[in-house]
């Protein structure tokens, strides 16, 4: 029997297939993964030390079909390559976070949640579906909720998460400003409204030839940005880890009217605007000035 930190252990009558127990593999007491494992059972939530007798199959973390009931059966090549890929899922985004924010840690965050400190490195690090009982464990240890854990509150602003203890905000050069532009999202212009007022609207955006275009309907708001100097932005903020971007171009917005031009942008669009209906008004955006910023923690470089 082999396992790694995060399958289930699953302990079933051999004869009927009935399913007697479960529970999460929380803690590894040999690097090939064969028994024992701590475990931590969803019926209790205790933790135990396990030694899976005939009756005991491992279910891994991966798929969704288990092994085979001997528990002889090892993890493919893939889903071995998925395990060592350093890609943390949010929940580990947020776990790995909020410890930091505490100055605690692993050990002691461990030994709070009661698994083992390789199975919380497991979480921080790799995509991981812990337990409901672990989760409830982990957010105990680390004075918040589930809720906070799972990325709750998503539909409030951003921003209202807590702010870096030591935050640098870096000027960004128009290279990186281009970059993260990059070919296509949802970016906000701000134009002067047909009744006269000012407006900033959500729109589908893509970035063709250095220019940033997006589809509207004729007399609608964003096309009233045509033949004037506009502001377009585009930001991302990570909530997970109190950090973020936001870069800015302004430059004058014209009406795409060439038959062959307005194909090719159709062509090429990666997406259908989000408000849907018909819009097959293209809007083009020639930036001349391109600024950004970038706020990280003061331990962390300007970035990439």
């Amino acid at each position: 029997m082999h396992a790694h930190l995060g399958d289930r252990l699953v302990v079933e009558s051999p004869s009927t297939g009935v399913v007697r127990r479960d529970g999460e593999i929380i803690g590894l007491h040999h690097e090939d993964g064969t028994p024992p494992y701590d475990v931590r059972w969803s019926d209790t939530d205790d933790v135990t030390l396990v030694f899976p007798g005939p009756d005991a199959h491992v279910q891994h973390l991966e798929t969704e079909a288990d092994d085979t009931p001997s528990g002889t059966g090892t993890v493919g090549d893939d889903t071995a390559a998925s395990r060592t890929s350093a890609n943390p899922g949010d929940i580990g985004r947020r776990v790995a976070e909020e410890r930091r924010r505490r100055g605690l840690s692993r050990e002691e965050t461990a030994r709070r949640a009661r698994i083992s400190p390789q199975y919380l490195a497991y979480l921080e690090e790799q995509p991981s579906d812990p337990s409901t009982a672990t989760l409830f464990a982990l957010a105990g240890a680390l004075d918040t909720t589930a809720g906070s854990l799972r990325g709750g509150g998503v539909d409030r602003p951003p921003g209202q998460g807590h702010a870096l203890l030591h935050p640098r905000l870096n000027d960004l050069d128009q290279e990186e400003c281009r970059r993260l532009l990059s070919t296509h999202g949802v970016g906000r212009v701000a134009v002067t409204a047909p009744d006269g007022r000012p407006a900033v609207v959500p729109v589908n955006y893509e970035v063709v030839d250095d220019a940033i275009v997006f589809r509207t309907r004729p007399g609608s708001v964003p096309a009233a940005a045509a033949g004037d100097e506009v502001a377009f932005e585009v930001d991302h903020v990570d909530e997970a880890m109190s950090q973020g971007w936001s870069v800015l171009a302004v430059g004058p917005a014209t009406t795409v009217t060439e038959p062959d031009a307005v194909r090719d942008l159709a062509r090429r669009a990666h997406t259908e605007p989000w408000a849907g209906g018909t819009r097959d008004t293209w809007v083009s955006i020639r930036p001349t000035r391109l600024t950004g910023k970038r706020i990280t923690p003061a331990d962390q470089s300007a970035r990439r």
